[in-house]
């Protein structure tokens, strides 16, 4: 089953896109900022904010069209030709953004160089078709597997992925004195090459669904917009549909830690643990292999328990490890820290993403995954908007800022469980259909 072509060509994508997300966004597109911006502990605050803003620049250009992106969905029953064109503007952006890196110039824009504006633009122009293309990618697996298997795919979809982090890593070579920039061609050209596959091999199926098929052809006739309406409707139907309405709430806080920790992990392991960049990587391999064996083991543990209380362990652990890295003054509490938030964060897409699929009625799961996006993406605006704001006003206390505004995202993830909790567990195949309310 795994072996597939349809779920090999599907997994390769996520070890494709993956790339792009350590390479560039965790790893070498903030340590770029850092060299840049950084250099003291009061600088190296003001570097994290660059990093967070530019990524709730990017979330907040998504949040404008990702509800629309699950009605494209269920009207044309596509996904493939919204995902192509979306992978390739983040390939070309990202080409662009190490072009820009290169660009020897005087001339700046609002008082930073007109080379590191244009980075930061091409970056949030990348970032978003990045995370644009992952609904689609995530509405696939509906089409791939069924019932029980779901989640063992789902789990190694997630572990190929991680595996893709590891590749990713052969372009650390390139850097020397300083020059992150180096990196940002070879890993987009390696975001192609390995999305081919899916490219080529995987085929939209037919819609199943009469309804799907009727709008469809009336689409054409209608404005783009309109879809606007019909995501309104899709909120209220999803208020209806209490577990899942309840989750997406809980998903909210978790993405806020997650998306958060992304993006700021390597300038915290840099400039407040004082890790070298070589330190650095170490540590993010040993991650990276803790959300491997996290995303794969836990596709078992949710298909064993069910996906509301695999999604509460991950949380625990989650929080244990954001405790364990804002409090950490020695190493090995840090890499600790690490190691757990690794597994937290490769499990947390595997039982999510599962739990989405369990509790949303078939003819409606494109709709409540571009919900579920939609959810996922204002956190992505909120929690780095909330570190980079924490840091940015308490620059001054240097290494204090970063400390606080980890420790803030504890706070996130633990009002995420409580929602979490209340979330009544029926598989949607249990659950009566629900009355508009």
């Amino acid at each position: 089953m795994l072996l597939s072509m349809p779920v090999l060509s599907w997994a390769l994508y996520d070890f494709a896109n993956t790339i792009f997300s350590s390479n560039l966004v965790t790893i070498f597109f903030p340590l770029y900022l850092q060299a840049q911006v950084g250099g003291s502990e009061t600088t190296n605050q003001i570097a994290s904010t660059f990093v967070t803003y530019t990524n709730a620049a990017a979330s907040l250009l998504l949040v404008l069209l990702s509800p629309l992106y699950g009605v494209w969905v269920d009207r044309t029953g596509r996904k493939k030709a919204f995902l192509v064109p979306f992978t390739l503007a983040c390939i070309i952006s990202t080409l662009l953004m190490g072009a820009a890196a290169y660009w020897q110039t005087d001339l700046t824009i609002a008082g930073l160089p007109a080379s590191l504006a244009a980075v930061l633009l091409l970056f949030m122009v990348a970032k978003f078709a990045y995370n644009s293309g992952l609904v689609f990618y995530d509405a696939m697996i509906s089409d791939i597997g069924k019932g029980r298997s779901l989640s063992v795919i789902s789990g190694f979809g997630v572990a190929v992925g991680y595996i893709g982090t590891l590749a990713g890593l052969i372009v650390y070579p390139l850097v020397s004195g300083g020059g992150f920039h180096h990196t940002f061609i070879p890993s987009a050209l390696m975001f192609l090459v390995f999305a081919l596959p899916l490219f080529l091999l995987y085929r939209d199926p037919l819609p199943a669904h009469p309804a799907a098929g009727a709008r469809t052809g009336g689409s054409g006739r209608r404005s783009f917009f309109s879809g606007y309406a019909e995501i309104a409707d899709t909120f209220r139907e999803a208020r209806a549909y209490r577990p899942i309405f309840l989750f997406m709430i809980a998903y909210f806080f978790f993405n806020d830690a997650v998306a958060t920790a992304i993006a700021v992990m390597g300038v915290y392991a840099t400039g407040v643990m004082g890790f070298s960049t070589g330190q650095f990587i170490l540590l993010y391999l040993v991650s990276t292999v803790s959300s491997i064996v996290g995303s794969f083991a836990f596709g078992y543990v949710t298909r064993a328990t069910g996906a509301k209380t695999s999604v509460g362990i991950v949380a625990a652990v989650m929080m244990l490890s954001i405790l364990l890295a804002s409090i950490a003054r020695g190493g090995p509490m840090f890499w600790a820290a690490g190691s757990l938030y690794g597994v937290a964060m490769g499990a947390m897409w595997v039982t999510s993403r599962t739990m989405i699929v369990e509790l949303s009625p078939e003819g409606k799961r494109g709709q409540f995954f571009g919900l579920f996006a939609f959810s996922g993406k204002v956190s992505s605006i909120v929690g780095p908007l909330l570190y980079g704001s924490i840091t940015w006003a308490l620059a001054d206390w240097g290494n204090l800022a970063s400390r606080l505004a980890l420790g803030s995202l504890f706070v996130l993830v633990l009002v995420g469980l409580l929602v979490h909790m209340k979330v009544p567990y029926r598989k949607i195949s249990q659950q009566i259909e629900p009355k508009t309310p």
